[in-house]
């Protein structure tokens, strides 16, 4: 077999890094505040084009010029409370990732064609490596270094598009790779330059009848549930200056006009209490007198000390046994609720590290409380973000999920947008309800669609009351999600060093054949 050539650069480079960087742009756009989720097509068309028949440095150098352009203002809410240092680091880190992993993308792209050249091999097998290329980037930045940062997946940017249902069946890493195929389909039936034959176009139509024409995967009706949640709105950022159980006390009075309405369940956000109930004994007489005025549990969270260990802790609370169920966060934040490796980091930014006092250690227990018979899948604010936590509640036997956060570190930014996106896509993905609950806001209960059943605005104190729909029964993404995860994944990766190979010795095959000396006695003219 003969190899086909490489493909040439379809820009030169100066066009290509500045395609890239407007690429960036023009991605975070499509996730809140703006929140144009068509632009992401947008954004991966000219990342993509702007790295076909790119060398390992050029592309290296527009995935970096890319992912600077995108994670510089994705996540620019950081330096809301803690400065330019942090935003730069994990910026730096995720772009630098994102640069190695655009040379994956660009190996893909000279490899695939040299070894299957062919029409249809390009218009459907190269799309579909170039998407689970792009899929496996995202999971490794998802878990690495410590628990990664799947802040900017793709498929997130999709929470409140017509594309959203997909995620119900594949998973929003699924969902990231359907859009990328579909990106890449388009680009390579433009490139096909047979526009007037409506065959070349099935790829790229394909992938866009599975985006749009797909319903959600239908869950079963398990009644409804009425929740009441309490947005506070206390002083509860790192740095507010409080009174002792002023935090408590807020999230009191923004319960008091509630507590005559016959709910099931009171659920308070992340932070809202101030103090361990497990310790300190105010604060639990406070939480069961809460209990017997509302005649219902509680859902409450606090920082919790067990022996030598501090955790992140959701508390199922009743007048009667108090903590009758705990969960523990299990991912807590690294650089925010931990340090690791802190002797390293203490050495290069000592004061900012000196900021961060309290070792949180991750949570071993379930994300589930069984409540009055009722399974509550939990996430305790960024745990949202990770794929195993979520799916844990819904095996577990979750009828709907309370999601507790507190965004007072970042108020007035689009972390608190970006977050609620997360709860809406992973309720469409389960199928299920979410009770979204922040100390400062927004607030929102969510229904399985993603519609709003309820809300309250950022910077004021409030309280919903709503009849919230239970489902039961796992969607596939839920069921099969981890193997989509593997076979994206790890399948893409298996394909890329096989055809890496395969090029290889052809290449060196070639070189020796054509360097091979003559043998003795034939005609040197022939």
């Amino acid at each position: 077999m003969t190899l086909a050539p490489a493909p040439r650069p379809l820009l030169p480079l100066w066009a290509a890094v500045l395609a890239s960087a407007v690429g960036g742009a023009v991605l975070d756009a499509a996730y809140p505040d703006i929140g144009w989720w068509p632009l992401a097509f947008v954004g991966v068309a000219f990342a993509l084009v702007s790295l076909i028949g790119r060398s390992v440095g050029g592309a290296l150098l527009v995935g970096v010029v890319f992912g600077a352009s995108f994670y510089l203002i994705h996540i620019l809410w950081i330096t809301r409370y803690l400065g330019v240092i942090p935003w730069f680091a994990l910026a730096g880190i995720e772009t630098l990732f994102m640069g190695l992993g655009s040379i994956l993308l660009a190996l893909a792209y000279r490899w695939f064609p040299r070894v299957w050249p062919g029409r249809w091999a390009r218009l459907i097998g190269l799309p579909a490596l170039v998407g689970g290329v792009w899929t496996l980037r995202e999971q490794f930045m998802g878990s690495w270094p410590y628990t990664g940062f799947p802040w900017g997946r793709l498929g997130m940017s999709q929470s409140e598009s017509p594309l959203a249902h997909v995620a119900s069946w594949l998973g929003v890493s699924g969902l990231t790779f359907v859009m990328v195929l579909f990106t890449a389909a388009v680009i390579e039936w433009l490139r096909a330059g047979r526009l007037r034959d409506a065959r070349t176009a099935a790829p790229a139509a394909a992938a866009a009848v599975l985006l749009v024409a797909v319903p959600a995967f239908p869950t079963s009706d398990a009644g409804t549930w009425r929740v009441g949640a309490v947005q506070g709105n206390g002083p509860s950022a790192y740095f507010d200056q409080r009174e002792p159980y002023e935090v408590l006390n807020a999230q009191l009075d923004a319960s008091e006009p509630i507590l005559d309405d016959d709910v099931d369940v009171l659920v308070w956000p992340e932070g809202g209490i101030g103090y361990d109930p497990l310790q300190d004994p105010a604060t639990a007489a406070a939480l069961d007198g809460l209990s017997v005025r509302a005649d219902a549990p509680l859902i409450v969270n606090a920082a919790t000390e067990r022996g030598d260990d501090i955790f992140n802790t959701s508390l199922l609370w009743t007048a009667e046994n108090g903590a009758e169920q705990l969960h523990d966060k299990a991912n807590p934040v690294p650089m925010g609720e931990y340090v690791p490796d802190r002797w390293f980091f203490e050495a290069i930014v000592p004061d900012l590290i000196g900021l961060i006092q309290r070792e949180y250690t991750p949570g071993t227990n379930a994300p589930f409380f069984d409540v009055d018979g009722v399974g509550v899948g939990l996430a305790i604010c960024f745990d949202v973000i990770y794929d195993e936590v979520i799916w844990d509640g819904a095996r577990d036997g979750a009828e709907l999920y309370v999601f507790q956060t507190n965004n007072a570190d970042f108020r007035d930014t689009d972390e608190n947008f970006q977050q609620l996106a997360f709860a809406r896509m992973r309720a469409i993905e389960t199928g299920r309800s979410v009770v979204n609950l922040s100390t400062v806001g927004t607030s929102q209960i969510i229904d399985p669609t993603g519609a709003t059943i309820e809300s309250l605005p950022t910077d004021v104190a409030g309280a919903m009351v709503a009849d919230v729909p239970l489902r039961s029964g796992l969607t596939p993404a839920v069921l099969i999600g981890p193997a989509v995860q593997a076979i994206l994944g790890w399948g893409s990766l298996a394909v890329l060093v096989g055809l890496g190979a395969f090029v290889r010795v052809r290449s060196r095959r070639r070189a020796d054949t054509t360097t091979a000396p003559a043998p003795e006695g034939a005609d040197a003219g022939r």
